[in-house]
């Protein structure tokens, strides 16, 4: 499965606005939307990743749902997104389905190699130092894992930091303030890549 360039990361003041927002990414043009909610209890939060699933099912964009594999088995979203102090991705992995897309977040080296040896499907890299720690890292792992970058980024930031080697980005603070950016944050993704493609094919 080829994982989106853009992930949208929800944000809201309250569930409602959680959903209202990930529809808001939907209709902007969103591949992939992550169901992030915190402090919400287990029964309510599968109530809402069935209506997430909804949403974006739709418009046909994938859902991954942050730290609860079993709810994202439930709802039969996407995939899961693992936190540094979530579930192992191999546990998460004998529970899920085949097709179900597993990502692991990591601040260094070391955190992305163990998600390496535990064969998630995409890291979201959020480095203690910056762009020149993703132009290291990248360079180290040598991974067709895709990696992306995370971290108050900015439709500013797409060019540098793919420049860095880093595949895609997850953004949350900068669509939320204003949807539109999806559409700019696509195409400064996809200059990149077909960029990539014109080297490829000459």
């Amino acid at each position: 499965m080829i994982i989106p360039k853009l992930h949208y990361i929800s944000q809201g003041n309250s569930p409602k606005e959680h959903l209202e927002n990930i529809q808001k990414a939907c209709t902007s043009g969103a591949e992939l939307v992550q169901l992030r909610l915190k402090n919400v209890s287990v029964k309510k939060l599968i109530k809402l990743a069935k209506e997430a699933r909804e949403i974006t099912s739709h418009f046909q964009t994938r859902l991954i749902i942050n730290d609860h594999y079993k709810i994202a088995k439930e709802v039969k979203a996407d995939g899961v997104h693992l936190g540094k102090t979530d579930s192992c991705p191999t546990i998460a992995r004998k529970h899920l389905y085949t097709w179900q897309i597993i990502g692991g977040t990591a601040n260094t080296l070391q955190d992305c190699q163990t998600l390496i040896d535990k064969e998630v499907d995409y890291i979201s890299l959020s480095p203690v130092l910056g762009l020149k720690s993703y132009t290291e890292i990248t360079g180290t792992l040598k991974t067709k894992i895709p990696i992306i970058g995370i971290g108050g980024i900015t439709t500013e930031d797409v060019i540098d930091i793919l420049e860095t080697g880093i595949s895609g980005i997850a953004v949350s603070g900068e669509i939320t303030r204003n949807f539109n950016t999806i559409r700019t944050f696509n195409q400064l993704l996809n200059a990149s890549l077909t960029e990539e493609q014109r080297y490829t094919f000459e």
